[in-house]
């Protein structure tokens, strides 16, 4: 071991975890003791990984390895991000002085989610020699399984999870790439190498592999999930799970995780309370699907759901209502008997025996297609009776940027996103791209590619794959998904109440009369709703009644920045003054504001209040609340701050009173014996006499801070500042209210 690596706790309670005093009595609190707080503080970088790439396993021959002669011409503002990048003091690559000329091109940097960069190298011909690793993942049902006997759960997301590993020094120089200051090679697995996922299971199954025997964890890739019968357990399995993550030097995300939850969906299905159902957005795509409202959108619909009609008894029987609407002599109608048509085969493509569930092994396949309004997939399988089955559904709609991409870079950004979204399912299993384009296949071995496509064909390479083209005539049930893609207003309710409030707009209704009597360019009526023309769009007009409930529903679906929501509410919708009314959304969202509090250096004060050198001499008290009242009437929350060790305790109180925080303090009192001074705010509780007289009695110094000046007891607001979001996240359906 050597160092130590701090670990972001902004997300995770220090030392505590607070009671459901619902379900037992007050004072039985579920409390991480010292040993787990300790260990999550600190991980140990550990540089003697156990899992290496060996010489042998890495390049299977090197006689006509191609060497790249030097460093690709790029730009004098790429070449310094490069520069910089390779210069970072991590442990993940080396400068390499050798002449060794096994030598990979640096390709790009792909910015993250979470606005880091990684490090894109060329490794496709290295790639073709490497001798495939083929590790299992464990099966999904089998995981799911053992998940059906727990109540709660815990999931841990692993940190940069290549980077866990370590690289044979020998193998190092194959993993070498040029940049304009040097040559250097990867310590460890690098992001691209085909063996990487594979390498980096096993990685993991070894370090884990006796919890997982006594049911303690359960791992898929980076992701770690404990199940527990009651949160006292799911503690204890939390600290031995934490334990030997510490142990073998592994990064935890603890912004990703979740602690004690009832609820929580892992790999594809929602697992609560011992049942397992799969996840919504397996089938979002097809449920979402717009009621068409042309002869053009009716044979993209049949399209879709006649791939699958050997699956759907009496299909011809179903669809003969919108069938009928192709027919040159019919009427376009879409009344009863073609709605309820249309309802009933989307309600068929999304349960048994059509959709299935993804079985390691079977024959798989990707098919993907794409068009300037958005790009949708679907995922099939061979099921038992030989035929393809679907066993998820993909669709999203196009942004402004990438409505300008030209056909063939939307299909390769199609076969992309698609991957991401399945990557679970097809990281360790050999599969089939299915796609119309022809180009893609070519694509795969050109040495100089745009830079945006370069990045997105290396995020291909750790996947086993072959690509097959076929005809667009052939694909009709993916094109439909890419040509009509899930909008972010879905709901028939608000669809309904955009009709409703648009008739109660002035403006609107105006517009509406003048459309009546001359025609537009600008805008037009659909199903009675009016939308505007701007540049390639037809965005709905909307009312002025709805337009923040709009801004507020795109915001929240990520809690995005002031630019991005305004680029989500613009792929659907005209508000006038967007950007203004954007800004006072998200000034005004109370997650944003819990969530984004700064926390740099404040200003120091003249007389600080000496810190004790010994555990438990020096108590910080306050109250959180008042919250939600459970079933019992608890409001609030009376918090305990060891100053020397910061250990927290967190104890349930109906009220803000001197009786509230006296029995606390003498339960306190039973455990840790008295400490020599407390200090809080000049609250009612702690100004009483009986208060001063129960520190008098003791023999406490009570200090009191300064009136308005909430930061003279600061350590108790900082942990308060880390606890509010939680509670907020875990005591409220909707944050808002």
């Amino acid at each position: 071991m050597q160092g130590h690596k701090l670990v972001d706790m902004q997300s995770f309670i220090h030392g505590a975890v607070v009671a459901d005093t619902d379900n037992g009595p007050p004072e039985k609190l579920w409390l991480l003791d010292f040993t787990v707080f300790s260990v999550t503080q600190f991980f140990h970088f550990n540089t003697g990984s156990k899992c290496i790439i060996s010489p042998a396993v890495l390049v299977e021959k090197l006689d006509d390895y191609e060497n790249v002669k030097g460093p690709a011409r790029a730009s004098s503002n790429s070449d310094r991000e490069q520069s910089k990048f390779s210069k970072q003091p991590l442990p993940k690559f080396r400068e390499n002085f050798s002449r060794d000329q096994h030598r990979n091109k640096l390709v790009v940097r792909v910015k993250k989610k979470d606005n880091t960069t990684r490090l894109c190298v060329d490794y496709r011909k290295v790639n073709r020699k490497l001798v495939k690793d083929r590790f299992p993942l464990p099966l999904i049902d089998d995981v799911l399984d053992k998940l059906q006997d727990a109540k709660v759960y815990t999931t841990l997301d692993l940190k940069n999870g290549f980077f866990h590993v370590a690289v044979d020094e020998e193998s190092r120089k194959f993993t070498s790439f040029v940049v304009p200051d040097g040559q250097y090679e990867f310590n460890k697995v690098p992001f691209g190498l085909s063996t990487s996922p594979s390498v980096f299971q096993r990685y993991v199954y070894s370090i884990f592999r006796h919890l997982m025997n006594k049911g303690i964890v359960i791992t898929y890739m980076d992701d770690l999930i404990i199940p527990s019968e009651d949160e006292v357990e799911g503690l204890e399995k939390l600290k031995v799970v934490l334990e030997v993550a510490s142990k073998y030097g592994l990064e935890i995300k603890f912004k990703k995780c979740q602690f004690l939850k009832r609820n929580v969906e892992f790999l594809g299905y929602v697992v609560e309370n011992g049942t397992i159902r799969p996840s919504p957005a397996k089938t979002l795509a097809v449920k979402r699907f717009p009621v068409p409202t042309n002869v053009k959108r009716v044979q993209s619909f049949l399209g879709l759901t006649s791939y699958f009609r050997k699956f759907i008894p009496e299909y011809s029987k179903i669809a003969k209502p919108l069938s009928d609407l192709l027919r040159k002599d019919h009427p376009f109608t879409m009344g009863q008997d073609q709605i309820g048509a249309f309802e009933k085969l989307k309600d068929l493509l999304t349960r048994s025996p059509v959709l299935t569930i993804f079985k390691q092994g079977r024959t798989t396949e990707l098919h993907t297609d794409a068009s300037k309004y958005g790009y949708g997939a679907v995922l099939l399988q061979a099921a038992e009776d030989g035929k393809l089955h679907p066993i998820h559904y993909m669709s999203k709609k196009t942004s402004l940027a990438e409505e300008k991409y030209s056909s063939y870079e939307l299909e390769v950004l199609a076969v992309v996103e698609a991957l991401k979204k399945f990557r679970i399912y097809l990281l360790v299993n050999k599969f089939k791209i299915v796609t119309d384009c022809s180009a893609f296949e070519k694509t795969m071995e050109k040495k100089d590619l745009v830079t945006r496509v370069a990045r997105w064909v290396l995020l291909l390479e750790e996947f086993d794959y072959e690509i097959t083209h076929r005809p667009g005539d052939r694909m009709k049930h993916v094109d439909a998904l890419s040509r009509y893609p899930v909008m972010m207003i879905g709901d028939d309710t608000i669809t309904a109440r955009l009709k409703k409030a648009q008739l109660e707009d002035e403006n609107i209704c105006s517009l509406k009369q003048l459309l009546n009597s001359n025609e537009s360019q600008e805008y037009f009526i659909r199903n009675e709703i009016l939308y505007k023309f701007v540049g390639s769009r037809e965005l709905i007009i909307a009312p002025s009644d709805m337009q923040t409930e709009l801004v507020k529903l795109a915001h929240e679906k990520g809690h995005f920045s002031a630019a991005k929501t305004e680029e989500v509410v613009k792929q659907e919708f005209f508000i006038p003054n967007l950007d203004n009314l954007t800004l006072k959304v998200i000034a005004n969202c109370v997650p944003c504001i819990l969530s984004n509090k700064k926390c740099g250096r404040r200003e120091g004060y003249l007389n600080p209040i000496p810190k004790g050198d010994v555990p438990l001499s020096t108590y910080h008290v306050d109250f959180i609340g008042p919250l939600p009242s459970t079933n019992k009437r608890y409001q609030h929350i009376f918090t305990v701050i060891d100053a020397f060790t910061k250990f927290t305790w967190l104890y349930p109180v109906k009220t803000v009173s001197t009786r509230d925080v006296l029995d606390k303090l003498k339960l306190q009192q039973k455990t840790f014996g008295n400490p020599l001074r407390i200090i809080s705010d000049r609250g009612s509780a702690f100004t009483s006499k009986a208060f001063n007289d129960y520190c008098t009695e003791e023999g406490i110094q009570h200090l009191q801070i300064a009136t308005g000046v909430p930061r003279g007891n600061g350590q108790i607001e900082r942990i308060h500042r880390t606890l509010i979001p939680v509670l907020t996240k875990l005591s409220l359906e909707d944050a808002t209210k």
